[in-house]
């Protein structure tokens, strides 16, 4: 049975994360995977790219010297050999057009080059622009670039000038990727030696574009904060929730008139509180499930899902908060604001760097991390039955879950072989038991479709508030 590529990330702490972010201690024991999910994840580990080897700093023979010296070595070596003297003559032409070649001044001895990238920070799709400025003392001629690109960027244009050189690129996917050095062969005015000067352009981060996400489900308990959200408490808001008998104190202006004249006696208005949500986002990278007939990403998905998740939540004015698992774990507490969407993006985007995937353990999550009541939502492909682990954590804290599972599609099996057809079966069975173990336990489970809506699944999750956990 062919299954799914995959890769296992293991980041590395986010330098620079604030207080709210924290590396997780040394990776408990995990159990081990079902066997039919271990053949379906596969061994498949990306490495990272690396830089050619350093050019020599000095000058050396360029190509046209080495093409006259080689027609006047060739000539010479055959006057000799053959002893025919009208031979010397084919060695006099290549040797006229080196000595007329030859620069009349030095060759210039500095030369430094500079790279300056226009915005090191874009979306899946943006370009990104380089200049390189070439300065060096005395006359130099030509120069001639070769590019060594990053895993997640693409050379979309090249325009080489008399002192400098544009690069612009394309961000394919989402991360941290290094766009690449250049090697930038500098030649003299005659162009019969060159030198090598290599600028590395250092590394850019590529924001996922995030999906469609409008809907914001709600738990049963909200924190005392004003926010958006109406909560079942009475309160100052605007939603009318009934009437109520007049109090001394109470604005006469909320009087409600037909209730006062039904009931003879002053009847007011009664309102629902508003208030803010705990949202905490928590993302499986455990394994990277690349389906290898259209190379979906199942990390790519997850990451687009939830920051689309994230940015709808964010726009309500509340505080979301995001968890990491796989290898080391990252956090950042809840928090509210435009930019805090750009922080949050930022603490994750060191899980994919230059493609470097190494083998993950389990940290347990820091208290600080999930906060009392804070709704929970599990982006997870449900291929690691380690992330099980995880659920039963967030779930011993009482806190309103749910699993949004990523879609990633049947491993190819071949259709006229019962073995593997009966394979197909089992590992079907085994992904729906533990959905069904999960649901048993009171979670939420829903499934996106890569490409769609997230509005979709959570659409079902607004006829009714989210509930918690029991100790």
């Amino acid at each position: 049975m062919t299954a799914p590529a995959s890769a296992a990330a293991d980041p590395a702490p986010a330098p620079g994360a604030g207080p709210g972010a924290a590396g997780a201690a040394a990776p408990g024991g995990p159990r081990r995977m079902p066997p039919s999910v271990e053949r379906a994840l596969g061994g498949n580990h990306a490495t990272p790219a690396e830089p050619p080897p350093a050019p020599p700093a000095h000058w050396r023979v360029g190509e046209r010297a080495l093409r006259y010296g080689t027609v006047a070595a060739v000539a010479l070596s055959a006057a000799l050999v053959t002893g025919r003297p009208w031979l010397l003559a084919l060695a006099a032409g290549p040797l006229a057009l080196l000595a007329m070649a030859t620069p009349l001044r030095g060759r210039p001895q500095r030369i430094e080059a500079t790279a300056e990238v226009g915005s090191r920070r874009c979306f899946e799709g943006e370009e990104v622009t380089a200049r390189i400025a070439v300065a060096h003392d005395g006359e130099a001629g030509r120069l001639d670039p070769g590019v060594t690109l990053g895993p997640g960027v693409r050379l979309d244009a090249l325009t080489v000038g008399r002192h400098h050189l544009d690069l612009r690129f394309t961000a394919e996917r989402w991360g941290r990727w290094t766009l690449g050095t250049v090697d930038i062969d500098v030649y003299d005015t005659g162009g019969l030696a060159r030198r090598t000067v290599r600028v590395p352009l250092g590394e850019v981060a590529v924001f996922p574009v995030p999906s469609h996400a409008g809907l914001t489900p709600i738990p049963v308990r909200l924190p005392q904060r004003l926010g958006e959200h109406t909560a079942v408490q009475r309160g100052e808001g605007v939603e009318v929730t009934g009437v109520h008998p007049y109090v001394r104190g109470e604005r006469q202006r909320r009087i409600h008139w037909p209730a006062t004249t039904r009931r003879g006696s002053l009847q007011l208005n009664q309102f629902a509180a508003e208030r803010t949500a705990d949202t905490v986002v928590l993302l499986d990278v455990l394994t990277d499930v690349v389906e290898p007939d259209t190379g979906t990403s199942s990390l790519d998905e997850t990451f687009r899902a939830a920051a689309g998740l994230v940015r709808a939540y964010l726009r309500t004015h509340d505080r979301v908060g995001v968890v990491s698992v796989g290898g080391a774990t990252r956090w950042l507490q809840p928090g509210s604001g435009d930019t805090y969407f750009y922080r949050i993006v930022e603490t994750v985007l060191e899980v994919r760097k230059d493609l470097a995937y190494r083998s993950a353990g389990l940290d347990r999550l820091p208290p600080p991390a999930l906060p009392e009541g804070a709704l929970v939502y599990v982006f997870t492909p449900l291929t690691d039955q380690r992330i099980l682990d995880v659920l039963h954590q967030v779930r011993a804290g009482t806190n309103p879950m749910v699993v949004v599972e990523i879609a990633t599609g049947d491993p190819y099996v071949d259709p006229d072989d019962p073995q593997a057809q009966l394979a197909l079966r089992l590992w079907r069975a085994d992904r729906q038991a533990m959905r069904f173990a999960l649901a048993e336990r009171g979670i939420a489970v829903v499934a996106h479709q890569p490409g769609e809506t997230l509005d979709l699944p959570l659409a079902p999750l607004l006829r009714t508030r989210i509930h918690g956990g029991t100790r």
